[in-house]
């Protein structure tokens, strides 16, 4: 018997966006966190622009973007000397920019979702230990009597961070290594008069290697950042070694915290302007290692998020790679849970995941030992990256072949926004994340003529069918096309933006996956390609 389709471990961000995706497609879902409460710190500050993106198809976006603030860029100091300014800018088309939010604010945000999905967090309740087989997960919790639970759940997505107990009881590897560098971590005002939504980087330099090290992220309020530097020895942990020997993330309890005085002092050496530290909210000493996960998850258990992959938290990668991993795998449960999972489709986590893990390790371990401007990238291209935007999954064996026809996206590449979108009783247009929003996959037909539309009400029902109900259609229309009898909801490209976006060609069928990626594009539409493609990929 069993107690419920999924146990998520950790309600960090990347656990709360998997239980909330899961509770949103009715799968019975229970998250636990050993912590009493949320930690009221801000520790992942930096949330992309791709993660932006995810948070509007989930139906958050609005509230994230009334709390976070955007951030602009950085500036540079070295020895006293401006250097380079870094400016974070996109290409126009790109729905949303860079913006700065404590992990404490993300958690509260994902948390209400959670609720109002009918979801909660469990707290002060530990995941002990598990075993599996072919058919169920039974797992031990311990709850904050100290009594414990057994629990039966299909399947167990380990989200607890870089000691996960989840990785540890499947026996993964987690190779990599401890950087030497030790920093503390400090939230406070200052009353310097450098211009708001910019990062601070000083660094003081001698033959050519730092020495000294300020970084600041501006958070929401006045004059308010997130300052990392170097650690002064009467508050280091050098020496000092986790039990799992994974030494990586905030000392906790271990030492004295760092005080108002050891973040003045840094700001005395290194700030580009004289100014005065007050208002220190949290404090910590952190370390840092690069690691990667041998595989993602065995059986009926994976793991996301820092469980999965911890690197450097240059260009703020970690938690919004992590959202990733748990928005990619949740629609992917839902379907197994539903019984509507072909052979195949759960491996795909991982085949498609741990690449881009692997990617953003590499990327940010090199970033901070040689600094951004040592990317190999042009800056656009570097931006995009840094944006999250680049990530694909092209080739992997769950989308369709790469016909090379159009100009637009192909199938595993995110699929873009657009504008220009009408409904012909709307006075307003809308774009095509509106279509997107909190809907399972997602098929777009496009027509370019009216001789094009005959067959659009078949494929669609057909579509529908071959995903199990898991699919939503739509037609989008070039702005001279009439489609008085078509029943399928229909909008007109009234800006042409779609047809030039996609490169999208008369009666051909865009497949866009839950997670926001292209699946297959065909030409036409009526083929026998598309209803293959959902039965290869949602059974028979």
């Amino acid at each position: 018997m069993v107690d419920v389709d999924v146990l998520v471990a950790g309600a960090g961000p990347v656990g709360l966006t998997a239980a909330a995706e899961l509770c949103r497609r009715g799968v019975s879902c229970r998250i636990v966190d050993r912590l009493p409460a949320r930690l009221p710190y801000a520790r992942a500050v930096g949330v992309q622009p791709r993660t932006l993106e995810i948070w509007d198809r989930m139906g958050m976006v609005r509230e994230a973007l009334e709390t976070a603030v955007p951030l602009k860029g950085q500036l540079t100091y070295v020895n006293g000397e401006e250097g380079p300014r870094i400016d974070l800018e996109l290409p126009p088309e790109a729905p949303y920019g860079f913006a700065a939010l404590p992990q404490y604010e993300t958690e509260r945000l994902l948390e209400e979702l959670l609720r109002r999905r009918g979801g909660d967090v469990v707290r002060g309740t530990e995941l002990v230990s598990f075993e599996q087989d072919s058919d169920e997960v039974r797992a031990v919790l311990s709850a904050p009597s100290g009594d414990t639970e057994e629990l039966t759940a299909r399947y167990l997505i380990g989200c607890d961070g870089a000691h996960s107990a989840v990785r540890k009881g499947l026996g993964l590897s987690f190779d990599g290594a401890a950087l030497p560098e030790e920093y503390m971590l400090g939230d406070v005002e200052v009353d310097w008069d450098l211009p708001a939504g910019y990062g601070i980087r000083a660094s003081h330099v001698v033959d050519g290697h730092p020495d000294d090290l300020l970084v600041c992220i501006p958070l929401p309020g006045d004059h308010r950042y997130r300052m990392s530097m170097a650690t002064p020895p009467e508050l280091s942990r050098a020496g000092r070694k986790d039990a799992d020997g994974v030494t990586h993330g905030l000392s906790g309890a271990h030492g004295p915290a760092p005080g108002i005085e050891h973040i003045q002092a840094v700001l005395d050496r290194l700030s580009p302007r004289p100014t005065t530290a007050s208002s220190l909210r949290w404090s910590s000493v952190f370390r840092i290692s690069h690691r990667i996960v041998g595989r993602y998850g065995r059986g009926r258990v994976f793991v996301a998020g820092d469980a999965a992959h911890i690197h450097p938290p240059t260009g703020a990668q970690g938690m919004n790679t992590g959202v990733q991993d748990a928005y990619n795998l949740a629609w992917k449960l839902a379907a197994a849970v539903r019984g509507h999972a072909a052979p195949g489709l759960l491996e795909s986590y991982d085949a498609e995941r741990r690449p881009v893990g692997e990617e953003v390790v590499a990327r940010t371990l090199r970033h901070a030992r040689s600094g951004i401007q040592a990317d190999p990238e042009d800056p656009a291209t570097m931006m995009l990256r840094e944006a999250q935007l680049l990530v694909g999954y092209r080739g992997s064996a769950i989308v369709g072949p790469d016909g090379s026809a159009h100009d637009g996206p192909a199938p595993g590449d995110r699929a873009p926004d657009c504008g220009g979108l009408r409904y012909a009783l709307g006075a307003f247009p809308v774009r095509m994340f509106s279509l997107l929003r909190e809907r399972e996959h997602t098929l777009i037909l496009y027509a370019g003529h009216e001789d094009q539309l005959a067959s659009f009400d078949q494929v669609a029902g057909a579509a529908v069918h071959a995903a199990h109900g898991m699919l939503n259609a739509c037609a989008v229309l070039a702005p001279e096309v009439s489609a008085p009898a078509l029943r399928l909801p229909a909008v007109h490209d009234s800006l042409d933006e779609f047809r030039r976006t996609y490169g999208a060609r008369g009666g051909e069928a865009v497949l866009v996956r839950p997670d926001g990626h292209l699946g297959l594009r065909v030409v036409p539409a009526d083929g026998p390609e598309l209803p293959a493609y959902l039965t290869t990929l949602l059974g028979t």
